[in-house]
């Protein structure tokens, strides 16, 4: 696979082995690397029109986020990048392939709050208050419906 392809699917489009990484790579991340105990797989992954995005490298995940059907509106979550592969540019290459997919509609994440900056780079804009989640400082953005 070249640098930075961004594969996609459904869950029903998953291959087994895939989707095992993938939940395997998400909990490394937000439940053992940032020390949150929580129910990572929320039944969410399953909606029919949820989206998978992902990099491997070597035939392993590297990086992954999903994009969900909210009403009216296109919600970016669980974005992540595994630590060896922080810092070079993958999740910059997910995130655009994930707006890309969203096309004009409008989106949103909750983002952690050290973050915040980064998705301004893509044309996301604070949208409330910071919050705690599992812990972790968010904040709601939000990006309009582009033309």
């Amino acid at each position: 696979m070249a640098e930075h392809d961004v594969r996609i699917a459904s869950f029903d489009d998953l291959e087994q082995h895939t989707a095992y990484r993938l939940w395997q790579l998400r909990e490394s991340v937000f439940v053992v690397e940032q020390a949150c105990p929580y129910a990572e797989l929320d039944g969410r992954d399953l909606e029919p029109n949820t989206k998978h995005l992902w990099v491997e490298y070597d035939g392993a995940p590297t990086a992954y986020l999903r994009i969900l059907e909210d009403p009216g509106v296109a919600r970016i979550g669980r974005v992540l990048v595994a630590k060896p592969w922080r810092s070079r540019g993958v999740a910059d290459v997910l995130v655009r392939r994930a707006l890309h997919e969203v096309g004009n509609r409008p989106s949103r994440l909750d983002a952690q709050v050290y973050l915040a900056d980064w998705y301004a780079r893509f044309g996301f804009e604070v949208a409330g208050a910071e919050f705690l989640e599992d812990g972790i400082p968010h904040v709601p953005m939000t990006r309009n419906a582009r033309d």
